[in-house]
């Protein structure tokens, strides 16, 4: 189908939000109106995966359709002092949102960047209303507007949403279409004290059937800090991650009742997905890659929301089971728009635009998403999921039909050395032809603590991270250096 003009576009993001916290994939519990709409009104996505299971470098694939070791940015981003939070990252680096801005789009953003220098707008951004840090209080916030940094009194989550509309505003007339980034911080940590009562009164009686229950004989051994803070409290902890996710949605409602009051819903193509997933309870811990060690990839950790919807282009009602990832979204909106990258640099991605036009697209069984954590790497197919950990291990291979818990690893088992050499030469090989060899996270000292200086130049004389108390007091702790 070819569309006469260039659409707007509105891309909603939330932050630590697992698959499966919305109605609209099963969850009975939460309350998700809104965001359950948009998947009815167009297209939902059952296997979206990000390219890293951790915020910043899932956002920056997200922006360039590369992965960590082509980007660099390998953990979420540290800004402990004025240093670090100038370093801009993804500097000299195209994006889809360069590409969007120089065929005419006016790009803004509100809410969370935590990419690198969120104090200065760049990647093609004009309108610019980002948070200082990767999180923090939802009263409170550290917000730049206009290049001056302040302390945002409202609920954030509210003030992002009021951002995003008071944007749309100035779109009413304007010649140009434009692209909205709406990033919200919630679900993120904190969650207790932190959100209207309107919202947390709605879960006062929730028995919460839809997560696992922590308790000392179900947590993990291998997670760290968080699943211990929210043992102290865990029912106040439920409460409050599912009133952000349903604050959030309100936002997100009042978004969308703008778009229709202002007579653009049909000239818009709205996105909703997250950057990385997260387990609230789920495998005996919460947290997404970082809440244990060594850092995981289960399925709660990697897998997000993906909907789609654009009235007249995409088709209403439909969930899709095809294996796709966050490097696969760059290649995909821009086929959408009918707009070439204005780069020579090879992506890994693949154009899943014909799905979103209704068109055949049919994945073979060998179709596989990969992804990376510092040293750790994972291949997904349909039935089995690899992990591989450089270099201390230990390495996991999961049975996805026959084990979708990821509760045995099949490595400890003899009779399947032939299937794990197969996957680690197939992955090994596409981490080969995409990763720069100079910032290839199984060189770096990645442990899940946050990264503080560009990738390439760790070990020089500075720590790359942090690698705090919790970290080093797990019984798996490795110390890793440089190569």
């Amino acid at each position: 189908m070819v569309m006469e003009k260039k659409p707007n576009i509105i891309f909603l993001i939330s932050d630590d939000q697992g698959y499966w916290s919305l109605g609209c994939s099963g969850n009975k519990e939460i309350i998700t109106p809104n965001i359950d709409r948009l998947a009815a009104q167009g297209i939902r996505f059952a296997n979206f995966f990000c390219a890293s299971p951790v915020c910043s470098p899932a956002r920056a694939s997200l922006l360039t359709g590369m992965i960590p070791s082509r980007h660099g940015v390998h953990d979420w981003l540290r800004d402990d002092n004025e240093h670090q939070a100038g370093l801009e990252y993804l500097a000299g680096q195209y994006s889809y949102t360069k590409a969007l801005s120089e065929n005419g789009y006016s790009c803004a953003l509100s809410g969370k960047w935590h990419m690198g220098a969120a104090a200065k707008p760049q990647q093609g951004f004009t309108h610019w209303f980002s948070h200082k840090s990767g999180g923090g209080p939802y009263y409170g916030a550290p917000m730049y507007k206009d290049g001056s940094l302040y302390y945002e009194q409202r609920y954030v989550t509210d003030a992002i949403t009021d951002d995003a509309i008071d944007f749309l505003e100035t779109q009413k007339d304007a010649h140009r279409p434009f692209y909205l980034h709406v990033a919200y911080t919630a679900p993120h940590a904190p969650w207790i004290n932190n959100h209207p009562k309107k919202y947390t009164d709605l879960y006062r009686d929730c028995p919460f059937e839809s997560v696992p229950r922590l308790s000392p004989e179900t947590r993990n051994p291998d997670s760290i800090y968080l699943t211990d803070e929210v043992m102290e409290d865990e029912r106040s902890n439920l409460i409050g991650y599912f009133a952000a996710v349903t604050a959030m949605d309100a936002g997100i409602g009042r978004i969308l009742k703008k778009l229709r009051e202002l007579e653009m819903e049909k000239d818009t193509l709205v996105i909703f997905t997250s950057d990385n997933g997260f387990s609230c309870g789920h495998h005996g811990f919460w947290g997404k890659g970082n809440a244990t060690f060594p850092l995981n990839m289960y399925e709660e950790s990697i897998k997000v929301p993906f909907i789609a919807r654009h009235p007249g282009h995409i088709p209403e009602g439909r969930v899709c089971d095809a294996l796709v990832s966050a490097y696969d979204f760059m290649p995909t909106l821009l086929d959408y728009l009918g707009i070439a990258q204005n780069d020579t640099d090879e992506r890994p991605g693949v154009s899943f635009a014909p799905l979103l036009r209704g068109e055949p697209f049919r994945q073979r069984d060998e179709v596989v998403v990969l992804d990376e954590y510092g040293p750790n790497r994972m291949i997904r197919g349909r039935r089995f999921k690899y992990v591989v950990r450089y270099p201390y291990g230990p390495n996991e291979l999961y049975d996805l039909e026959s084990d979708p818990g990821e509760r045995e690893n099949l490595l400890k088992k003899d009779g399947y050395e032939e299937l794990e050499e197969k996957l680690r030469f197939r992955l090994e090989e596409w981490f080969a032809k995409y990763a720069d060899p100079d910032i290839d996270g199984t060189k770096e000292a990645v442990f899940g603590s946050g990264q503080i200086g560009l990738a390439g130049l760790w070990g020089r004389g500075k720590p790359a991270h942090s690698c705090d108390d919790y970290i080093r007091k797990s019984p798996n702790f490795i110390p890793y250096r440089m190569k």
